[in-house]
Formats: structure tokens, C-alpha cells, sequence
């Protein structure tokens, strides 16, 4: 055996002996927590006092989190270690770990004393001699990769045992698996900049192809929820994606890294109660999209607020009630300056328009009895005047409304004239309302491009619409207010008592100590068990800490309306590339889609290396993004890849064998085939059950955004080009979603773009 062999099986067998022990402190951990909750739940409480199930409730819930915690670390435990001038050697992991003693054995990646793992460099190490990355299957050692940067600080024994290649390069190497991995054990200097940056604020994140950019997005979800539990334990953090297919992809990231309270979701999903998934066509997709749709919906809105073209006239029980226009238009005028949404401001406007009903009816009741006075004892002194009227006292015109609120004839009168709406019936009412689009559409938005029928299904575009809609209308919350303030009145007892119970037991032990407002609040509820994430995804107005938003540019100005209504606090990540717009009421620039919401209070930080697609691909991309897009510049490639790209002239029946051909030349991968939206059904039928997790996916541009395959099909280019307004952009992404092969396969001419492309007729 040659010293360098030896050297790796002494490093191999020292780092095993201790990521044993390590993972034998996370069972001693997993093996309390579980303890713990038997404990706990052991003890009954449903018989008890209120604090006694209130104490249960606490400690379960705390000890529960921290077993969902350890579970989910068990993959990849420990990835790094980092040896310093002193000697002295620090483990580096998914999660914190401590001795019997209580001393620091493993340090969780998100902590600062973990940074120099991520940070050092050749020309600034920080003091770091060497890093070790690890590289484990189950809870064996498999592999070493070492990182020199001062070789004379290094003992004899050290530098006998250095080892291994580039840590990146082997994760890069290996077959994809149909979901987004972690890389916490392979962060790079410019992907930890995005990942710590501060909590405030909103930070932008642009980065080409390749960049890893959701990725350190996703991490920089857990690294916020580690560095600034108190802030958004109580608030939480919502992750929006592209589609559903890329929300299943990253799913796996954030319980990777011991973070499981995060929302995730899609535009179409941020309305409670609605889930689009159809897309609009590109012209419909610019106008549902302009900021001017606002001004649409209000004014919709507005038109159903109205007055009688004469008199308000009610029958009921033979007498005809009749209120003044100039009145109902008085009491119209004063419902809108309370500046209340709709659905709230109506119960003004029913309450004042009742009463004018209820003098009314006295009225209409006084003429019914043909009396105009009444003559005592002949003495025309003495004679009295009928004034049913005026008769009436506060609490005669407030009994009287009751009652005639009861009436079906008042009720259609009113919603006539202030219906209580709901967003869907106001919004789907607008777009298949060609008068009522005629009439509040702003010049210059060409809003025949909305009509549709009543009945048709939600669109992505149509959600910020109902947001919009939500927000003008609100609801009549009067009931919800006074339960509020009850939960307000029980609120500070129970923080007290919270904070006694963790303090009390040692739950802040091993680092899960809760603010006790958070757990006061989740104890004053009904009782559901529901988490925060649980909370806030079921509330359209719930206040965000932190919104991260992938694949911004896709977004349009009114998505973002809906957005920023999510965080007041206006703390966002927004990761994109600007380069891969491929909605028609996408961004053009950062500038535009924020600026009239942050006024330009963003910062921009710009990831420049391609680690995911090999130099060769990356050209023909490169060719596609300067004729579609001449503004824009790639990331640089930092690898070479294993085949040069090709084109290859097939009928799409050929698909198959091609596909199978792929197969076998990358062994334990996948493929991804990549359609216009018009052959995606056609050709999806040759790949019956293909999802994420089979071998081979069929994809439209949209479904493929933010995925990677080791070997990428490309359907018929130039139908992808032609498809909307943005296909050239389209076909960009198409084109680097590969991190080994790509081929591209078309019947008709080949674009122009692609003309690098090694062009064959047959396999």
C-alpha cells in the first residue's frame, strides 16, 4: 500500500470513530426528547386544571419540535471540520450538538462560529489551516476532500492524511434525483454572503443559470429562522415558487436542514380557499398583470355601490315605503368617507338606510289611514295632526329596523344597492361583464383581452385579482374583534405562565427555548394544535417576518401588490434572473416591479458562477440569451462537461429510443424532456407515470423552471420560440437545465440561435 493510501485510510478511520460518536450524542439527544414526550403526554391533563393542560400542552409541543428537529438531521449529521493555527479542531453540522459536559462537539452551520467553513479562501484564510469536508453514506465516513491554506502550520501527522478532490465538483458529479438537495456542506463565499446578509430590508438575488442562487435562498430561510428565531417564530416565513412541480422539488431542502415551519407556495395558491394552476394566454397574462387592473377592480367595486335611478320604493304588506334618491345617494356618500372596505362600510349604509325604511313605512302608514287631523270636541283649536313620524324615538326606529331587516322584500332592496360581495363573485362577474369593463377600464389597457365566461376556472393571473378584491372588500369582523380582545384579556397570564413551565422544566436546554408570547399565543386558540405555518397559510392577511420569492422576475406588477401585502416590514428576498423572463407581464428590471414599493430600498447582490452547466452547453446558451436578450450576460462555467451538445433532425415518435439512448449513457440519472406547451400533452403520452422521482420527466419551459437534469431533451426550439413574446427567453432556459448532456431535437429548421449545434439526420 503507498503512503498516500495509508494516509487515507488513517484519515477515513479517525473521522469515523468521530462522526460515530457524534451520531451517539444524537442519539442520546433523539433518545431524551422522546423521553421527554412520553413523559409528558404520560401525564394526562384533560381532567386537570386549565394551566395543568396548558403546561402539557407546552412541553409536548416544545419536545415534539426538538424530535422533529433530530429526525431530521440524521442524513449527512456531519459534513466539515475546520483546523486553525492553535491546533485546535472544529466539527461543523447540520445542528448543534453538546457533551455530557455540556461543551460545544458539533456546531450548527447557521452559527457564527461555523462562518470560517464557508468563508476562507486562499488569499484569506481567517486563520484556518485546513477545511475537511466529509462526505457520508448513512453513518459511514466514505470520503475526504481537503482544503490547504497554510501547509507549514500543519503537523507531520496532518499532512500525512490530506486527501480528496474539490467537494463541489464531487456533488456536482453525481447522478440528479429528482428533488433539490441541500449544500450546506458545499456553500461557496458568494452563496454565504446571500445567506447571512442581514434580516432587514430586501435583498435581491440575481444569478444566471446554474448559480445556485434558490438554493442559497432556501438556506438563507433556515439560517433567518436559526439567527432570528424570536422575530419569526411568531410571524413566520413564506417561500414563493414558480409552479408546483418546483415547490415539490426544493421540498426536501428546509427539513434537510432541521426547518419545518416555513409556507410554502405558488402565486396561484395565495388566495385561502383557491388553487390555480392554468396559465392565461400572454396577451390576457400582460393586462390581468398591469398595476392600472387596481384601478379596474376598485372601480368595479364602485359600480356596486349605486343609487335608484328614481326613488327607492319597497312594497310590503300594501303599504309602498319610499325613500328619496337624493337620500339614498347622502347615505351612499357617507358609507364610502368612513373608508372602510366595502363588506364593513355596508353595515353602516344598512343601518342608515333601515331607519329612513323604518320613517317610511310611518309615513306610508300615516296616508293609509286618509286622517289629516283629528277634531276634539268640535274646538278646531284643539285639533292634532297625525305624525306617525315624528312620533318615532331611537329606540322605536332601531326596533323597526330589526323587523324589517327580516323582510325578503327589504333585503333584495338593499344588496341591490350595497350587496355584500365576496371576491370571487366580484371578480368573475368583471371579466364577463363587457359593459362593466367598458366602463371602468383606463385608456390604453386593452381589456377585451379579459372577457371570458362567468363560470370559467382561475387562472395564476387571476389570484392577485382576488387579492385586490379581498382587500377593497373585507369582511364584517366584528365577532372576530371581540373574541380578539377576550384571547387579549387572558394573553399576558398566559405568557407569565409560559415562561414559568419552559423555565421551570429545562426546555431551553439544547437550544429550543421559545419566546413565551409565541407559546401563549399558540395556548389561547381553540385548541386546534395548528403551527404557525399551519396559521398563516389558511390567512390571507396574515403579516409575514420574511418572504423569499423564487423566480421573482416571472412576477407581475399586481402579484406584487399581493406580495408586499404579505410583509409590512417589507423583509424580502428576491431571487431571480432577469435573463430567464419568460412571462409576457414579467420584469424587465429589479427596479421596476420594486421601486414603487420600496422606493428604492433594496440592495442587489449578483451571483456570477455557473457551477451547474459544463462550458459547452453554456455556449449554445449563451448564443440563444445574446439574440433573444443582447442586454443581458451569462454566468461564467467553471467545468467542463462530458459530451459536446447536438441537434439531431427526429420525428417526436422517435423520442423514445432517443431518451433510452440518454439512459444509458449517464447510467444513475435522469432525463428531462422539455416541450413547447402545445406538444407537451403529445409527447408526455410516449412517458406514461413520468414525475420527479421517475427517470424521465416531460416538461413544459414554465414546469421546468428552476429544475435540473443531468441530460435535457429539447423538443422542437422553435416552438418554443414562438409560443409567446418571451420565447427566445424560453428557450434559454430550456437550454441550462443540463448538468452533463443536451441534445435538441426538431423536425422543422433549426433557429438560427442554435446554430452552433453539430446538426445529425438520425440517432
Amino acid at each position: 500500500m503507498t503512503n498516500r493510501q495509508d494516509g487515507l485510510v488513517e484519515a477515513l478511520d479517525a473521522e469515523q470513530r468521530t462522526v460515530a460518536w457524534l451520531y451517539g450524542r444524537l442519539d442520546v439527544a433523539r433518545e431524551r426528547a422522546q423521553a421527554a414526550l412520553r413523559e409528558v403526554y404520560g401525564r394526562g391533563g384533560a381532567l386537570g386544571t386549565r394551566q395543568a393542560r396548558v403546561e402539557r400542552e407546552v412541553l409536548a409541543s416544545e419536545q415534539a419540535r426538538r424530535l422533529a428537529q433530530l429526525n431530521a438531521v440524521e442524513r449527512g449529521l456531519c459534513f466539515g471540520r475546520i483546523d486553525d493555527g492553535s491546533g485546535q479542531s472544529t466539527y461543523v453540522g447540520r445542528i448543534g450538538l453538546r457533551d455530557e459536559g455540556h461543551e460545544s462537539v458539533l456546531i450548527d452551520w447557521r452559527a457564527p462560529a461555523a462562518r470560517p467553513f464557508y468563508v476562507a479562501t486562499a488569499t484569506d484564510p481567517g486563520g484556518l489551516v485546513r477545511r475537511r469536508h466529509l462526505h457520508l453514506k448513512d453513518r459511514s465516513v466514505v470520503g475526504i476532500d481537503d482544503e490547504v491554506f497554510d501547509l507549514e502550520g500543519m503537523s507531520d501527522g496532518d499532512r500525512r492524511t490530506l486527501v480528496g478532490e474539490a467537494a463541489l465538483l464531487a456533488a456536482l458529479r453525481r447522478g440528479r434525483t429528482g428533488r433539490m438537495g441541500d449544500v450546506v456542506a458545499t456553500i461557496q463565499t458568494e452563496q454565504d454572503r446571500v445567506i447571512r446578509a442581514s434580516l432587514q430590508g430586501a435583498l435581491v438575488v440575481q444569478g444566471g443559470p446554474g448559480t445556485g442562487k434558490t438554493v442559497a435562498a432556501l438556506h438563507r430561510a433556515a439560517y433567518l429562522l436559526y439567527t432570528h428565531r424570536d422575530t419569526l417564530e411568531r410571524r413566520g416565513v413564506l417561500v414563493v415558487g414558480p409552479n408546483p412541480m418546483f415547490l415539490r422539488y426544493i421540498g426536501q431542502v428546509l427539513p434537510a436542514l432541521g426547518e419545518t415551519q416555513v409556507v410554502m407556495c405558488t402565486v396561484g395558491e395565495m388566495f385561502p380557499g383557491v388553487r390555480a394552476v392554468a396559465a392565461d394566454r400572454p396577451a390576457a397574462a400582460v393586462v390581468k398583470g398591469d398595476a392600472r387592473m387596481a384601478e379596474v377592480v376598485a372601480g368595479a367595486l364602485a359600480l356596486r355601490q349605486g343609487v335608484p335611478d328614481g326613488d327607492l320604493e319597497v312594497e310590503l304588506d300594501g303599504l309602498r315605503l319610499r325613500v328619496a334618491r337624493a337620500v339614498c345617494l347622502r347615505l351612499r356618500e357617507r358609507a364610502r368617507a368612513v373608508r372602510l372596505p366595502h363588506n364593513m362600510a355596508r353595515k353602516l349604509y344598512v343601518t342608515e338606510l333601515l331607519k329612513e325604511l323604518a320613517r317610511a313605512e310611518a309615513r306610508a302608514l300615516e296616508e293609509s289611514l286618509h286622517i289629516e287631523d283629528l277634531v276634539v270636541d268640535d274646538e278646531p283649536e284643539l285639533s292634532q295632526p297625525l305624525d306617525l313620524e315624528g312620533d318615532l324615538d331611537e329606540l322605536d326606529l332601531e326596533l323597526a329596523s330589526r323587523r324589517l331587516w327580516g323582510e325578503p322584500e327589504v333585503r333584495r332592496a338593499i344588496d341591490g344597492l350595497w350587496p355584500e360581495l365576496t371576491p370571487q363573485r366580484l371578480i368573475s362577474e368583471l371579466l364577463s361583464s363587457w359593459d362593466t369593463l367598458w366602463s371602468v377600464a383606463p385608456s390604453g389597457l386593452d381589456w377585451q383581452e379579459l372577457l371570458r365566461p362567468v363560470e370559467a376556472a382561475w387562472t395564476a393571473g387571476d389570484v392577485p385579482l382576488l387579492d385586490e378584491a379581498a382587500e377593497l372588500l373585507g369582511e364584517d369582523d366584528s365577532a372576530r374583534r371581540a373574541a380578539a380582545r377576550q384571547a387579549g384579556q387572558e394573553s399576558a397570564e398566559q405568557e407569565l405562565y409560559a415562561w414559568e413551565v419552559l423555565e421551570s422544566t429545562g426546555v431551553a436546554e439544547g437550544g429550543i427555548l421559545d419566546r413565551a408570547d409565541v407559546l401563549a399565543e399558540r395556548h389561547i386558540d381553540d385548541g386546534s394544535g395548528l403551527t404557525t405555518a399551519d396559521r398563516a397559510a389558511a390567512d390571507r392577511t396574515w403579516a409575514y417576518g420574511h418572504v423569499i420569492v423564487d423566480e421573482a422576475q416571472e412576477l407581475s406588477a399586481m402579484a406584487w401588490r399581493m406580495i408586499m401585502r404579505r410583509v409590512p416590514a417589507r423583509s424580502l428576498t428576491v431571487v431571480g434572473d432577469l435573463a430567464q423572463t419568460g412571462s409576457a407581464a414579467g420584469a424587465r428590471s429589479w427596479g421596476e416591479v420594486l421601486d414603487p414599493h420600496l422606493k428604492g430600498r433594496w440592495r442587489e447582490e449578483r451571483l456570477l458562477v455557473n457551477y451547474r452547466t459544463p462550458v459547452e452547453i453554456m455556449r449554445v446558451a449563451t448564443d440563444v440569451l445574446h439574440a433573444f436578450a443582447p442586454g443581458q450576460e451569462p454566468p461564467e462555467s467553471v467545468r467542463e462537461g462530458e459530451a459536446e451538445p447536438r441537434a439531431l433532425r427526429l420525428p417526436v415518435s422517435a423520442l423514445p429510443a432517443l431518451v433510452e439512448g440518454e439512459l444509458a449513457e449517464i447510467g444513475d440519472g435522469r432525463v428531462g424532456v422539455v416541450t413547447p406547451d402545445g406538444l407537451h400533452a403529445e409527447v408526455a403520452r410516449l412517458f406514461p407515470g413520468g414525475d420527479l422521482d421517475a427517470p424521465v420527466v416531460v416538461l413544459t419551459v414554465g414546469q421546468a423552471k428552476g429544475l435540473e437534469f443531468d441530460t435535457v431533451v429539447v423538443v422542437d426550439p422553435a416552438g418554443i420560440v414562438a409560443q409567446s413574446p418571451m420565447g427566445g427567453q424560453d428557450l434559454y432556459v430550456a437550454v441550462t437545465r443540463a448538468t452533463r448532456r443536451l441534445t435538441v431535437v426538431h423536425e422543422g429548421d433549426l433557429p438560427e440561435s442554435l446554430s452552433r449545434l453539430t446538426e445529425k439526420s438520425t440517432l
